[in-house]
Formats: C-alpha cells, sequence, structure tokens
C-alpha cells in the first residue's frame, strides 16, 4: 500500500529578478524542502514601503511542499532572500490528485 500523502502547501515569494527567483526555487528543490518550484514573471507589485506606495517589477515563486517541510523552507527563503522582510505565505492545497500528492511527499521525504 503507498504512503498517505502529507498535508500539502503552496508556498509563494517574489523577488527583485528572474535570476533571484531562479537561485531561491532551485536551492529549495536541492534540500527537497520543495518537490517543485515554478517561476513567474515579471509582474507588476504596487504595495506600502516606508510610507510610500511602490511600484515595481517582480518575479514570483511558487514552491509546492509539505507541512512538515514548511518551517525548513521559510528558514531559507529568509536567509537567502534579497528582501529585508520577503513575502512568504503558505496556502494549503485542499485537493489534489492521490498521483500527484504522493510524488510531492515523496520528493520531500527523500533525503
Amino acid at each position: 500500500m503507498p504512503p498517505v500523502p502529507a498535508p500539502a502547501l503552496t508556498v509563494l515569494t517574489t523577488t527583485d529578478s528572474a535570476e533571484s527567483a531562479e537561485r531561491l526555487a532551485r536551492s529549495a528543490v536541492e534540500a527537497r524542502l520543495a518537490a517543485c518550484a515554478q517561476v513567474s514573471g515579471p509582474i507588476t507589485s504596487v504595495y506600502h514601503w516606508n510610507d510610500a506606495i511602490e511600484t515595481g517589477q517582480e518575479w514570483q515563486v511558487s514552491f509546492k511542499t509539505t507541512e512538515e517541510r514548511y518551517e525548513e523552507l521559510e528558514a531559507q527563503l529568509t536567509a537567502a532572500h534579497p528582501y529585508e522582510t520577503p513575502e512568504i505565505i503558505a496556502l494549503p492545497v485542499v485537493r489534489g490528485s492521490a498521483g500527484y500528492l504522493a510524488w510531492l511527499t515523496a520528493e520531500t521525504s527523500a533525503r
């Protein structure tokens, strides 16, 4: 009987360049903190920072991981991220195909 998939998360962050986004994505996958990571962009972000409204181009990274690996992924992203206060948010995966979720669990469990 195959192992029961762990609760899955999609973790999002944004960064200032495609190179930075790819570096964050690759390091998380290499460390098995995420089964995969997808880079999208450029996107336009509008946000408050230092009492001003800023607008800038960013690249978004979407990490596929498990609840079990979240804390380590957050720590790695925080340490490697070029931003002073990076966006790191986790969204629960409410449903997914059994095969994909089993693969995600296996890839983030392997060491």
